[in-house]
């Protein structure tokens, strides 16, 4: 899940891919929380064109869409007003590591079958982790290619090779060996490529997600592309075995191809099929305040807790951004309010000041750069005097897109108070990930957002700022280097203990921030509606996106 977007974009166009309420209610996450029904059929709106379930090329997080298909080994436990926390699925614990943190084992839960009725066994699950390193299936979810042994040569199973590294001692029993200690190898275990996939079902890998083995409690019915994608029940699901997913409606239909403004309207006004629907979209500014303007439609409103980190980047290898003084200033130059309200005002996100970000496990709360919203400019132009910088220019590469413009313009006006001039560099969606992550580093300052793919600070950390992430396709934007830094990230991700590593995390947060090759904007909440037959949608304190997992409808 690929969180890096265009300047100032929060998280996905496209939610039915990734999708995690503070539905106006007095407690976070509240939403309309309701004794758990079956039955009915329900409608999830999306303006997305195409739908397939295949995990190997997935970014899905593990409470929406997928998951309603695939279980993993493990899952997550996702409540309002609670800390995310990872639970077994197909397996029966969350893993076993061994002392060294470098093995896994887990042993699967009895009784688990496809939806065909066939079972469930770890040479399944071992698959279809195999499945995700083919080249033909690429674009999934891949931090365990970089962890297990030999999965950097390692090219899938479609020239009837193994990845030795899996091992499948009995049908039950399934062991990772991997080439450096990870305590997050729960997490991983979480991620869609960790799904169950039958060898003998593979036999067209390109269309094996239009109609894959179901191991959740929906199966694939029918597939009209552009138009709709069709679930039913798995009636071989065993909810004993499965303490994530409610599986409360009977049918599940993704309605595709739907504009956002048309879906919010629609469920605004809350009038047939919109009643047993919700929107996979952000709802789009003025239909915000419409809804927040409709007292009827304001109690269907969910919006998030802060979450995903809106940041500006700034490159640490070129020019006058070399100097950490000349980084600190711009940390107080920085005009928040500015750019909170052109993303929508205080709905839209609250102020960040830390790299973890909220709902995130071991996050500890501080601010180095102290100051008003709106910014200390005496603070920054002092700073910038230290530095020798008296007429600073930066270019700030940004999309082409007006909203784009809008948040960049923003902090373009609150530098030019500190006399730091920046231009704006437009550019497309391709040219401008091809710029930010190209070896290059053509640019002074970019705009982003990022949300972690599982709630640990090792997400929000190692893909920004580790030194490995630098070009190549990665997200370390800002160019950041620190060998210090990248010590203590080995040390946390081999920590085994997740007490003892999120204390590490939160000390490298703060040195990272020491040294501020990025500066914290906002953490970004989302606004999603439903209609008045759905129940249990609501959003915990991460990820900002509902639980497909537990939606219910009045019965």
């Amino acid at each position: 899940m690929k969180r890096l977007k265009l300047a100032g974009a929060v998280i996905a166009a496209a939610v039915i891919a990734l999708t995690g309420c503070n539905a106006n209610a007095p407690s976070p996450g509240g939403g309309n929380s309701a004794p758990p029904t079956t039955g009915g059929s329900l409608t999830i709106f999306t303006s997305a064109t195409e739908m397939a379930f295949d995990p190997a090329k997935s970014q899905g997080l593990a409470i929406t869409s997928n998951a309603l298909v695939h279980r993993r080994l493990t899952a997550w436990d996702i409540a309002p007003g609670k800390p995310p926390a990872v639970v077994p699925d197909l397996a029966t614990d969350t893993g076993t590591p061994s002392e060294d943190g470098k093995t896994w084992t887990f042993t699967l839960k009895d009784g688990l079958t496809f939806d065909d009725g066939t079972p469930i066994t770890s040479a399944d699950i071992k698959y279809g982790i195999e499945r995700s390193f083919a080249p033909e299936l690429s674009g999934g979810l891949s931090y365990h290619k970089t962890l297990l042994t030999g999965g950097g040569d390692y090219d899938g199973p479609y020239q009837g090779q193994e990845l030795d590294s899996i091992k499948t001692p009995d049908d039950r029993t399934i062991v990772f060996e991997l080439d450096v200690p990870y305590g997050d190898w729960p997490w991983v275990a979480s991620t869609v490529a960790f799904s169950p996939v039958p060898k003998a079902k593979d036999n067209d890998p390109a269309t094996y997600g239009q109609k894959p083995a179901a191991s959740g409690p929906y199966t694939v019915e029918s597939y009209d592309q552009g138009v709709a994608m069709r679930l039913t029940r798995n009636e071989n699901w065993k909810r004993e075995t499965d303490q994530v997913r409610t599986a409360g409606p009977d049918k599940i239909t993704f309605k595709l191809s739907q504009d956002d403004t048309v879906a919010a309207q629609a469920l605004i006004a809350d009038s047939g099929e919109a009643k047993d629907a919700f929107g996979a979209g952000f709802v789009p500014a003025a239909q915000l305040a419409q809804a927040q303007a409709n007292p009827q439609a304001k109690e269907r409103l969910v919006t998030s807790e802060p979450g995903a980190l809106s940041y500006l980047a700034m490159n640490t290898q070129r020019g006058a951004l070399k100097d950490v003084k000349v980084r600190q200033a711009l940390q107080y130059a920085v005009d928040r309010k500015a750019y909170l309200t052109a993303v929508g005002g205080p709905i839209s996100g609250d102020y960040a000041t830390t790299l973890i970000t909220p709902g995130i496990p071991g996050r500890q709360v501080y601010d180095l750069y102290p100051a008003p919203a709106t910014g200390d400019i005496e603070k920054a132009k002092s700073l910038l005097a230290d530095a020798g910088q008296s007429d600073l220019k930066l270019t700030l590469i940004v999309g082409d897109d007006g909203s784009d413009q809008a948040q960049a313009q923003a902090l373009q006006q609150g530098f030019a108070k500190a006399g730091v001039t920046v231009t704006l560099r437009p550019l497309d969606s391709n040219a401008l990930i091809q710029t930010a992550t190209g070896p290059k580093g053509d640019y002074d300052l970019y705009l982003g957002s990022w949300q972690p793919d599982f709630p640990s600070a090792n997400g929000n950390i190692q893909p920004l700022f580790a030194s490995s992430q630098i070009g190549n396709g990665n997200y370390n934007i800002s160019r950041y280097s620190n060998p210090e830094v990248d010590e203590l990230v080995k040390k946390a991700t081999g920590t085994i203990d997740p007490a003892a590593a999120e204390a590490i995390w939160a000390e490298i947060d703060k040195k990272i921030m020491t040294d501020a090759p990025v500066i914290p904007l906002t953490y970004t909440k989302n606004s999603f509606l439903h209609g008045s037959n759905v129940q249990n949608f609501a959003i915990g304190t991460f990820p900002a996106y509902p639980n497909y997992t537990k939606v219910t409808l009045k019965q």
